[in-house]
C-alpha cells in the first residue's frame, strides 16, 4: 500500500475518531468507568493511526524520515496491547456492572502491557518484533507475531467472554460487542499474511464507530445505575406520544414514587439505597410487556408510558405492579420493604394539553396517593 493511501485512509479515521470524542464528551455519564475506557480507547487509537503514518517513512537515510520511521515503529509496538485491554475492560463492565470488580481485572492486563512494553525496548538491541535498517528500511523481526498473537489473544479473550455471559447482555448491545473483534481481527489476519499491508487501526475505528452508535450514544438517554430511560429522554418520548395522539389512538402514564426512600439510605447506607432503586426497576419491568417506556423521572421516582387508551387497561396494569409489589414485601429474608405511591392517567387527547401539564397531572395524583397511604397508615 502506498504513502499516500495510508496517509489518506488513516486521516480519514483519525477525523471520525475525533468526532466521536467531541460528541462522546456530551454523554451524561462521562465520569463512569465504561465510559473512560472508550475515551481512552478513542485517543490511543488516533495516536496509534499517527504513529502508523509517521512508521511509513521507510528509505532516504540520514534525513528526517529515519526518526520518523523509528519512532512511529516504537511506540506501535509498544501501544499494540492498550486498545485490546481496554476493550476487555469495557466488555467486562457490559457484562459484570460492577466497576470495583473490573479494576481487579486492570493489574493483570497492566501486568502484560508492562511486559509487551520491556520486549519492546530490548528489540532495539536483539531485533525481537522488529529491525530497521542502514538504508531506513523496516523489517520484521524473528518474534513478529508475539506483539499480533497478544492483540488477537486479548480481543478474543473479550468475544469469547460476551458470547458465554449473553444472557448478562442486553439484546440491543450483544450483537455490536460480538461484532467489535470481526473487523481489527480480519484485518490483523491480512496484515499477518500480506506484507506492507496495514489496515488494523482503520479495522478498530470501524468497531468503535459501530460501539458509539449502538451503546455508547444511547447511554446519553440512559440512567447509568438503573439501566432505563433518563428524565431527557422521558420528555423527547412524551412529546412524541402527545404529537402522534389521535382521538382513538391516545396513552397513558404511570409516575411512581418509592416511600420511605430516605428511611432505607439513612438505616442500611447508600449502597442497599442503590441496590432499592435497581430491585424497583427489576420490579416493574416485571409487570410490564416489553415495549414499555420506563425511565427515572428523579432521584427515587420513575415514570412508565403505556400504548393504553382506556382507564380499565391502565388500572390493571397498576394492580399488576401492586400485586408484584406485594409478593416481594412477603418475602421474610427482604432486609426492608419496597412501596410505591403511584399516580397514573389516559392522556385526553381532547384537553391538548402540553408534555409539562400532563406531567403535572400525574404528579398531582401521585402526591394525593402518597398522603392517602400516610393516612391510611396512621
Amino acid at each position: 500500500m502506498s504513502f499516500t493511501s495510508n496517509l489518506a485512509i488513516n486521516i480519514y479515521s483519525i477525523v471520525i475518531l475525533i468526532i466521536i470524542y467531541i460528541h462522546s464528551l456530551k454523554q451524561n455519564e462521562k465520569f463512569s468507568l465504561q465510559h473512560r475506557f472508550y475515551a481512552i480507547m478513542l485517543q490511543i487509537t488516533a495516536i496509534m493511526l499517527v504513529l502508523d503514518i509517521l512508521s511509513r517513512f521507510d528509505g532516504n537515510p540520514g534525513t528526517y524520515y529515519s526518526e520518523f520511521n523509528s519512532f512511529g515503529n516504537f511506540f506501535l509496538f509498544m501501544f499494540s496491547p492498550i486498545v485490546p485491554s481496554l476493550w476487555l475492560l469495557y466488555a467486562h463492565c457490559e457484562i459484570y456492572h460492577d466497576e470495583s470488580q473490573t479494576k481487579r481485572l486492570m493489574k493483570p492486563l497492566f501486568i502484560v502491557i508492562a511486559i509487551n512494553a520491556i520486549m519492546t525496548v530490548l528489540s532495539l538491541f536483539f531485533r525481537w518484533f522488529y529491525y530497521i535498517d542502514e538504508m531506513n528500511i523496516y523489517h520484521r523481526g524473528p518474534f513478529f507475531g508475539v506483539p499480533a498473537a497478544l492483540t488477537v489473544g486479548l480481543i478474543l479473550t473479550a468475544f469469547i467472554l460476551i458470547v458465554l455471559k449473553r444472557k448478562s447482555i442486553e439484546k440491543k448491545h450483544y450483537f455490536s460487542l460480538v461484532f467489535f473483534a470481526v473487523p481489527p481481527f480480519v484485518c490483523i489476519i491480512f496484515q499477518i499474511i500480506i506484507y506492507g499491508m496495514s489496515f488494523m487501526l482503520n479495522g478498530l475505528t470501524i468497531s468503535l464507530l459501530i460501539v458509539f452508535f449502538t451503546i455508547q450514544n444511547r447511554r446519553m438517554e440512559t440512567d447509568y445505575l438503573t439501566g432505563v430511560y433518563n428524565r431527557k429522554r422521558l420528555e423527547t418520548y412524551m412529546r412524541n406520544k402527545i404529537d402522534t395522539s389521535s382521538k382513538n389512538n391516545t396513552f397513558s402514564a404511570i409516575l411512581i414514587d418509592l416511600n420511605n426512600f430516605k428511611s432505607i439510605n439513612d438505616t442500611f447506607g447508600h449502597d442497599i439505597g442503590d441496590q432499592a432503586l435497581e430491585t424497583s426497576v427489576t420490579l416493574l419491568k416485571s409487570c410490564l410487556h416489553s415495549n414499555d417506556f420506563i425511565a427515572r423521572y428523579g432521584g427515587d421516582e420513575f415514570c412508565i408510558i403505556l400504548d393504553v387508551s382506556n382507564i380499565n387497561d391502565l388500572e390493571r396494569t397498576v394492580g399488576r405492579i401492586d400485586s408484584c409489589l406485594k409478593k416481594y414485601n412477603e418475602n421474610p429474608t427482604k432486609t426492608y420493604s419496597l412501596g410505591f405511591s403511584m399516580g397514573y392517567a389516559v392522556y385526553d387527547f381532547h384537553s391538548h394539553m402540553k408534555a409539562e401539564e400532563f406531567q403535572k397531572q400525574i404528579d398531582m395524583l401521585m402526591y394525593e396517593n402518597k398522603r392517602a397511604s400516610k393516612a391510611n397508615f396512621n
